[in-house]
């Protein structure tokens, strides 16, 4: 690697410092690299076209070039079949590139012996679909689950049945090897080693660590835990920390090595195995990846509490969630259940602010993590089964809906998480490579921080050689960080010191985080020396690479170039050149500008994070390129389509600039003015309104008339609902198919699905809010949210019913 100048600094005290107005952080960088090592592990595997997976002890490789996975978890039995392939083309334009979904043993043989993969059940299509969209999948194959279904998705006969569940019983395990046999049937053809999408299996969950309620159950009783009864010691409730002495952890690992023995006899031959591995759950020793989690807003834990999910850590050395069962080293740092939302219980229910979900991946990031994974990312609705709600009742679960506050709703919402991640997540996709194989360190005060301290900064750098990136946040939940004003980190170096930035400072505000690069040797040699800007993506083609970066909020982007380049074609941006450095500041909300040296050039766009936040990348003849909208803009085998909701004028930029006047299905489409590096566009298609008719046949009860049909136009009604109670419930035709418990957010519907089937009304019932209620602790935050009860008993109002509908075009270049 080159050697970049690095401005000279003052002796490091490795202390917290001041110097006038600035706040000097330093950290010692010039650590040892990471031992890495794979001869121990019995993992990855090759495809029929001659592509490869491989897997050392700190990170995944494609075709020898190292991967930073994205797994988002959708389950696809808990949303249309109609809708999946949209879900899929959301998920991708997100950033997702490995879907995860469990198989709940009881939605496929809720009766003994009769299995269902039709309609919604039908797992081979799903997968064909991922197939088709190129997105990898892991396969979730239980026998238990969890996923907040019914007794963790063991089916009710199985208690009837004269067998020890989750052991090695005999009878147990050919009832699990004919599920086993049922499900490679289904994946038969699909997996990685036939050019299909399924690259890893997992075993079990949370084995000897957790388990659910049987859903056969009287209220007050206590709760019956799916566990083996060896087990029920050591089971918990939910993802926790778990340091009991399990005597039983050999014959734990060996009954997940007989299920994975089992699942290979079924078909599933795949380059990874995964093994739910926090809380000395147990695990395939060398044969599974063990994956972490992180919750940040537990709904099982009694009462709000400060995670420790926002501070920077080696995860690679202490996983979350520690003690663990397996030598951390010996295994990559796989974050595969990070909470992008939770699920509400009657009694809890936890608000998962979204500014959280991209602190908590910068931070699994910048403390080691190389795989990173959400639970949900897609949110859906349980089916019911034929003999009962299949929800986990005995938890006190909604019977219908499994929104998860996710990044996508249940009903296909796109939300602010959503686009908080897809930064990340691009970022991972083109520089993934290079931060991979990078070591974290950590400034001195790591390890005595504490999630209650509001005031010190955190931060933490991942390196390798001289490169490496600076990690910031300035988030934590339940709770207000301090403004950080005036920020200079000085990284030592192997080699040297860089000042982040040379002079003054940056501004970090409460609840913000950034990732800066350093000593980055972009395309044609041309060396950065820092940029306190955050990388987003790479477009543009060989002959003119392009950078884009964004600002994350109160922070002024400036760039150091080492050696002898030129910086030319400066929009928004002015450039200040010395013998050793030269220096760009970016001036305006957009600004661009061409580095060039020894005959290569690279061009720098660099755009606000508000603006960052509505992007997408995408791939247009032949070229990557970065689309700007309010609009959701899904790209498929078919081309793009765009989904904007409420306001049917909506408009398109275009980076790089091209001189294509597109067409659009629905509307029509002009060319606007924009500024020098965008293409830009609007679109305005026809306005559709339905009248909101919603009767009131008594305080707790409405009626709501649906469309009869939704136009061309519009893809989606979002049936809206402001209220203030304790719980909300839809009946179309008598039968339950929407549920909602209050937390001071509006209760969201899709109707399309419902309109689809014939449905021309739906029946709204209530339930009014007790002053008493326990779940009131999660709106302490939000005081708007609970009603001033005076001397009543009860509370129950709904403010106003409304239809919004999303709109929705093809759009041909």
């Amino acid at each position: 690697m080159k050697s970049f100048w690095l401005p000279a600094l003052l002796p490091l005290l490795f202390l917290r410092t001041e110097a006038t107005a600035q706040h000097v952080y330093e950290i010692d960088a010039a650590v040892p690299e990471v031992n890495i090592y794979s001869h121990h592990l019995k993992l990855g595997g090759s495809s029929a076209a001659g592509s490869s997976i491989t897997v050392n002890n700190y990170y995944i490789s494609v075709d020898g070039k190292p991967m930073v996975p994205v797994t988002g978890e959708f389950h696809f039995t808990r949303y249309p079949r109609m809708y999946w392939e949209e879900s899929i083309e959301k998920m991708k334009a997100g950033g997702i590139n490995v879907i995860a979904t469990y198989v709940f043993w009881n939605l496929h043989e809720e009766k003994e012996g009769v299995f269902a993969w039709e309609g919604d059940k039908d797992l081979r299509y799903f997968m064909e679909l991922c197939k088709k969209h190129n997105i990898y999948a892991i396969v979730r194959v239980g026998p238990f689950c969890h996923g907040e279904i019914r007794s963790g998705g063991l089916p009710d006969w199985l208690l009837g049945s004269p067998l020890n569940i989750r052991s090695d019983d005999s009878l147990y395990l050919s009832y699990v090897e004919r599920l086993y046999n049922q499900i490679g049937m289904q994946l038969q053809g699909l997996y990685y080693k036939n050019d299909g999408p399924v690259i890893g299996i997992q075993i079990e969950n949370e084995y000897q660590h957790s388990a659910a309620p049987w859903g056969l159950t009287y209220p007050g009783q206590p709760m019956d835990m799916t566990a083996a009864e060896r087990d029920l010691s050591v089971t918990q409730e939910g993802v926790g920390i778990s340091d009991v002495k399990n005597s039983h952890a050999g014959s734990g690992n060996g009954h997940m090595k007989k299920l994975k023995l089992l699942a290979i006899k079924a078909g599933m031959d795949v380059p990874l195995y995964t093994a739910t591995g926090w809380g000395n759950a147990a695990i395939i020793p060398n044969e599974s990846l063990p994956v972490t989690a992180a919750y940040a807003y537990p709904f099982w834990t009694p009462k709000r509490d400060y995670s420790p999910f926002f501070l920077y850590k080696n995860m690679h050395r202490k996983p979350d969630y520690a003690p663990v069962r397996y030598h951390p080293e010996d295994y990559p740092a796989f974050a595969a259940e990070l909470g992008s939302g939770i699920m509400s219980v009657y009694t809890r229910r936890p608000i998962a602010v979204h500014q959280s979900m991209d602190a908590m991946i910068n931070r699994c990031l910048g403390s080691g993590a190389n795989g990173i994974g959400y639970y949900m990312y897609h949110g859906g609705s349980t089916p019911r089964g034929e003999r009962s709600f299949m929800s986990d009742e005995a938890y006190g679960l909604p019977k219908i809906s499994y929104d998860f506050q996710a990044p996508i709703g249940e009903y296909g919402q796109v939300r602010e998480g959503f686009h908080r991640l897809k930064l990340l997540h691009f970022f991972l996709r083109d520089f993934g490579h290079k931060l991979a194989p990078m070591t974290t360190a950590l400034p001195a005060n790591a390890a005595n921080l504490r999630p209650d301290n509001i005031t010190d900064l955190r931060y933490a750098v991942r390196i390798k050689e001289n490169s490496g990136f600076l990690f910031l946040n300035n988030f934590q939940d339940d709770t207000a960080m301090q403004h950080q004003k005036q920020i200079q980190v000085r990284i030592k170096t192997h080699t040297g010191e860089v000042r982040i930035p040379e002079t003054g400072g940056f501004d970090l505000p409460e609840g913000e985080n950034a990732i800066f690069p350093f000593g980055m040797e972009m395309e044609g040699g041309i060396p950065l020396n820092y940029a306190t800007a955050q990388l987003l993506a790479q477009c543009g083609d060989a002959a003119l690479p392009r950078y884009v970066f964004f600002t994350p909020e109160g922070v002024k982007a400036e760039f150091s170039f080492a050696g002898n380049v030129k910086v030319s074609g400066l929009y928004g941006s002015t450039a200040v050149r010395t013998a050793k450095r030269t220096l760009v500041n970016c001036t305006d909300t957009v600004s661009v500008f061409t580095v060039a040296t020894g005959g290569r050039k690279v061009e720098v766009l660099v755009v606000t994070k508000q603006l960052a936040l509505k992007a997408y990348t995408v791939t247009l003849q032949q070229k990557r390129y970065l689309f700007f909208s309010d609009a959701v803009i899904l790209q498929g085998p078919a081309g793009f389509r765009l989904l904007n909701n409420s306001n049917p004028v909506f408009d398109l930029a275009v980076y790089p600039r091209i001189n294509t006047v597109p067409q659009v299905t629905n509307g029509s489409i002009a060319v606007t003015k924009s500024i020098t590096p965008f293409a830009a566009y609007r679109i305005a298609l026809p306005y559709w309104s339905f009248p909101v008719h919603a009767r009131k046949v008594s305080e707790k009860k409405r009626v709501v008339q649906l469309p009869d049909s939704l136009p061309a136009q519009v893809n989606d009604v979002l049936l809206k609902v402001d209220y203030t109670g304790d719980t909300g419930m839809g009946f179309v035709n008598g039968e339950l198919v929407a549920d909602e418990f209050y937390k001071g957010l509006p209760w969201e519907t899709g109707l399309r699905k419902f309109v689809a089937a014939g449905a021309r009304e739906m029946v709204l019932y209530f339930r009014p809010m007790q002053p008493n209620a326990t779940y009131l602790l999660d709106l302490q935050p939000y005081p708007q949210y609970i009603p001033a009860f005076g001397n009543a008993k009860s509370y129950l109002t709904v403010n106003g019913i409304t239809l919004v509908p999303q709109y929705a075009t093809r759009i041909k270049f």
